[in-house]
């Protein structure tokens, strides 16, 4: 079968957690990556992809949106803070109102959208997004026909900063061994990271691990295949943000926040290589662009593949909030260079974040410090301020170990980054949404402290006769006629129901369809609507019902 026309292809997103570009088509001599570097034999790998946030939720709030984290409200991670004295309450980030995900409009353009598991968006689960979420789905989920278009996104989280860490005394998140079967002494240990055995062990864990992705890559591609489905699909491999080693997850620089990303489209790719800088806020408008939707002139990014394609001049990454500590830190990268400004430099780059003081490496770190026993270069990271700006020659210098922002060879290249920086930052609203504190923002969208619900849509009634006017029961009607939904929520999204009525199913397990223009009856209709809404960081609205019949005329 397939599962497509050409114009309207297939999208298969395979997402790895915590990864950086460590496969064996990246050059990786380490990795073992079988399965990853067959696929990448046929598809396109690019050489310069980043995340614009590197840590997992503000990244994919990003992915799903196409606007950087700060313009979504979405930048602190993670906003389920309420375990912690001190930080705000729980909320959810409310996005500007016209925000709405990539999948929801491909859902209204005729495409069947499912996600395995992982959401962590930030602005809530908004039901909208997807026609099936859940443990396992993908594209052979309720499919309404075996050739409507699919965008299905799964996630593996064997690759997770804690399967680094020693199972013998934490719990991990990902999966973790004991005894890793990649040697120790064959990995590259960063010149940031102390050469210990405790060090080499972890990385020899993340190399397991990455093989037991890679495992998982295979299979999902074998399946896909197995359905007929190979063909007719684009297939994005990539992962959230940077590998989970102390100086990378959590900081804007390449090794935080450069990314694998590899993308097989039949006909189109065939294992060349791209050093096009791309961003994670170019996914959305990228795949909207693939399925022949137009993006919205609100986004951030732009595609980087297919008929509206275009090359960026610079990515930017941000820092703020992560676990428990506040910080703020903006990054901005071309082909050659990284510009890093930070808002706090009287204070240490290490601050409390207890989650990732279990890394093998960062208690080396913590360690070593307290001993003496660090080289220059890895003691700076623990020092006791920071340069309030950084700037480094990626291909002099690609662990980013020697800054020349003070360096007069370099002002005018000092000069263009802090330009490019500030006129992202004019651009995207991001000078006045970090100027507010996060209590502030949490005030703002949480009147009185509570989270704001979406309004219950109702039903207006186009039959001869009806003026117009709102139902919330149905009724009968004489004559065909359409019914519209409506919102009184800026920005709500409504999804509905159809059923007969006296479907056994038209209170439970209905499929929600995305309302995009009034539901038509005929003569002798007779249905049960039912409809909800949610704005994204809202609450979702009650479920309203109405049954409408049609006499016949």
């Amino acid at each position: 079968m397939t599962g497509a026309d050409t114009d309207r292809p297939n999208v298969l997103w395979l997402v790895q957690e915590d990864v950086s570009p460590r496969y064996g088509c990246y050059g990786d001599d380490v990795a073992r990556t079988p399965n990853i570097d067959a696929f990448a034999s046929e598809a396109r790998r690019y050489e310069n992809a980043f995340c614009p946030a590197p840590v997992c939720a503000p990244s994919r709030a990003s992915m799903m949106t196409g606007l950087h984290p700060p313009s979504l409200g979405a930048q602190h991670m993670r906003t389920d803070t309420h375990d912690v004295a001190g930080l705000p309450d729980s909320y959810d980030a409310v996005p500007p109102h016209y925000v709405t995900a990539f999948t929801e409009r491909l859902r209204q353009a005729g495409y069947y959208c499912a996600l395995d598991s992982k959401t962590d968006y930030q602005f809530g689960e908004p039901f909208t997004m997807w026609d099936r979420h859940a443990d396992g789905a993908d594209w052979r989920d309720d499919r309404r026909d075996p050739d409507q278009p699919f965008f299905a996104m799964l996630t593996n989280g064997a690759t997770h900063e804690s399967g680094m860490w020693d199972p013998d005394e934490f719990e991990p998140h990902g999966r973790a061994v004991s005894d890793p079967e990649t040697d120790p002494a064959a990995v590259d240990v960063p010149p940031y990271l102390p050469d210990t055995e405790p060090t080499r062990r972890a990385l020899a864990r993340h190399y397991d691990n990455l093989a037991h992705s890679d495992a998982w890559v295979g299979e999902v591609l074998d399946r896909l295949a197995a359905d007929g489905l190979a063909e007719d699909t684009v297939v994005v491999l990539t992962s959230d943000h940077g590998e989970g080693l102390p100086r990378c997850k959590r900081w804007p620089y390449d090794s935080g926040t450069r990314i694998p990303l590899v993308v097989r489209w039949p006909g189109r790719t065939d294992g060349e290589v791209c050093h096009d800088l791309v961003s994670h806020v170019d996914l959305a408008p990228t795949m909207l662009s693939l399925a022949g939707v137009d993006p919205p002139r609100y986004l951030e990014g732009a595609p980087f593949l297919g008929p509206d394609a275009t090359t960026r001049e610079y990515v930017f990454a941000t820092r703020d909030r992560y676990d428990e500590s506040y910080d703020m830190v903006r990054s901005v990268r071309d082909d050659r260079f990284r510009y890093v400004r930070h808002y706090y430099p009287e204070r240490p780059y290490v601050q409390h974040v207890p989650y990732r003081n279990r890394h093998p490496a960062m208690r080396e770190l913590l360690r070593l410090d307290a001993e003496g026993g660090l080289d220059p270069v890895q003691s700076r990271w623990l020092a006791p301020t920071r340069p309030a700006e950084e700037l480094y020659d990626l291909r002099a210098d690609p662990h980013e170990t020697e800054n020349l922002a003070d360096d007069p060879r370099y002002a005018d290249v000092l000069d263009r980054f802090r330009d490019a920086l500030d006129d992202w930052r004019e651009r995207t609203g991001d000078r006045e949404r970090a100027a507010e504190s996060e209590a502030e923002m949490r005030d703002r969208i949480y009147p009185d402290g509570e989270q704001p619900t979406t309004a219950a849509p109702q039903f207006v009634p186009n039959a001869p006769g009806n003026r117009g006017t709102e139902t919330t029961d149905g009724g009968t009607f004489e004559g065909a006629m359409t019914v519209s939904l409506y919102c009184p929520t800026q920005g709500a999204s409504i999804a509905y129901a159809v059923e007969p009525v006296d479907s056994e199913n038209s209170t439970n397990d209905a499929h929600w369809r995305i309302y995009d223009g009034p539901i038509r009856l005929e003569a002798d209709d007779e249905l049960s609507l039912r409809a909800k809404a949610v704005r994204y960081g809202y609450a979702a609205s009650d479920v309203a019902s109405a049954t409408f019949r049609v006499s016949d005329y």
